[in-house]
């Protein structure tokens, strides 16, 4: 079974993740290799591959991988994030739950930071009301990004390199949401007279150039205030909420046997 941190998929469920990761995959990735005259339907990728992340987690706790401790403290960050989110509502690309994500996974692996991700935007959507079809889009986002931070190596680094790298990471953990929150509607966005229009069953480096170009003319303000914004808060709090949840986790012992001991009687 692979292992970092708190929880490690057993091969069932790196079966699952797979298999979500490349039906949402699909989902993103479509523009560029779709051959068909009319648009498809992509929101039955992602309600598949939600379904099938939805059984990750299931998976993860019939077979232990994630063990009482483990399924609290996912409830209790699945609810701050959810919490953090709407506070940014209205404001451009000011998104504070990105940081908590960001270093939650640092500290307890990839694993738990996908499912970190996956449940925390599917619960903060339902507080907010923001479930639609850009709902999926949005899951398999967040939870990519919990992923990847809790992949970034240098697991013995701390003080200010760590905080500098984790940094930079939120920098480009900003821009890649945009990007894949752009992917989400360009095909629908501008109709197919412009010149940044995509070209139903056009050649993969025409759309990609013209998806490229509409990203950076029409998301820029929000990829940058995100950038800045995560930026800031990794800056100034990044230390001390390490510190947190790495106490946390020794303190916790999480995934450890329960032994009990019997004294002799005397």
């Amino acid at each position: 079974m692979y292992t970092t941190g708190v929880v490690g998929f057993s091969r069932i469920g790196s079966f699952v993740l797979t298999l979500a990761s490349l039906v949402s995959a699909a989902g993103f990735l479509w523009p560029f290799f779709y051959t068909g005259d009319s648009l498809p339907k992509t929101q039955i990728f992602f309600w598949f591959a939600v379904s099938i992340s939805f059984l990750l987690v299931i998976v993860q706790i019939s077979n232990s991988d994630l063990d009482a401790k483990s399924v609290a403290l996912l409830g209790v960050l699945c609810a701050l994030i959810a919490a953090l989110r709407p506070l940014g509502a209205g404001a451009v690309g000011i998104e504070p739950m990105w940081f908590i994500l960001i270093l939650t996974a640092r500290v307890f692996g990839p694993s738990f930071g996908f499912i970190l991700g996956l449940t925390s935007m599917f619960v903060s959507a339902l507080l907010t009301g923001g479930v639609g079809p850009w709902l999926g889009y949005q899951i398999f986002a967040a939870a990519w990004i919990g992923m990847a931070a809790g992949l970034i190596p240098g697991k013995k680094v701390r003080g200010k390199k760590e905080i500098a790298m984790l940094i930079c990471f939120g920098v480009i953990a900003s821009e890649l949401f945009g990007i894949l929150m752009d992917l989400q509607f360009w095909p629908w966005a501008l109709g197919a007279d412009t010149q940044l229009s995509y070209i139903a069953a056009g050649p993969i480096a025409q759309n990609f150039s013209r998806f490229i170009t509409f990203h950076f003319a029409t998301s820029m303000a929000w990829d940058i205030p995100r950038a800045i914004f995560t930026a800031v808060l990794l800056a100034f709090s990044g230390s001390s909420v390490l510190s947190a949840l790495r106490r946390t986790h020794t303190r916790a012992a999480f995934l450890q046997p329960i032994e009990f001991i019997e004294r002799a009687k005397a």
